[in-house]
């Protein structure tokens, strides 16, 4: 899905109202991975997705849900998640950078590993007690897969942990937002 394209601002608060309104609930038009893997992907995308109104539909390497049978890998997966949202090409979709701590914003990413070796979970950023903030105590995320809302960062038991800050969105030329059901 390459073409001309424009960077255009990535919805903080939109991402934010949602990953509140779903934080305890499952919105009805995505699957619940929950018993087969979990949710936290799925819906670290549903809040990305409604602060960009723009999926890309390159099969296998896009970042996409059509129903469970029909979603990139990176829909919800962390991994997978992580390398398209840091992608080094223009191609339609959020783009974020790996960054500190004192990058964060309320509607970025945060993904966590439990053992330093694999990264299993990808909690969203709702509010910051401190800005910057300096140590996870002063973030607060909502995530699923250990359903929360304003949980403290620091309260989870991990091993490594790494930051996506959302710079802007990567639409087509003469798009504006796609149709959001879910919001």
């Amino acid at each position: 899905m390459n073409g001309d394209l424009r960077m255009t601002p990535y919805d903080r608060g939109a991402a934010v109202r949602y990953a509140k309104r779903w934080a305890y609930g499952r919105n009805p038009a995505f699957y619940d991975y929950e018993k087969i893997g979990g949710d936290c992907t799925n819906f670290a995308s549903q809040c990305v997705y409604a602060g960009s109104g723009v999926m890309n539909y390159t099969r296998d390497l896009g970042w996409y849900y059509i129903d469970p049978n029909n979603k990139a890998p990176a829909w919800t997966g962390v991994d997978y998640f992580y390398n398209f949202m840091t992608r080094a090409e223009n191609t339609a979709g959020p783009a974020a950078h790996a960054v500190s701590i004192a990058h964060l914003l309320p509607g970025d990413v945060v993904q966590l590993s439990f053992d330093g070796e694999k990264w299993n979970h990808s909690p969203v950023v709702v509010r910051l007690l401190r800005k910057p903030a300096l140590q996870p105590s002063d973030v607060l995320i909502a995530a699923h897969s250990y359903d929360s809302d304003n949980r403290p960062l620091n309260t989870y038991n991990y091993r490594a942990i790494r930051f996506l800050h959302f710079v802007g969105v990567w639409r087509p030329v003469g798009q504006g937002r796609e149709a959001d059901p879910q919001a």
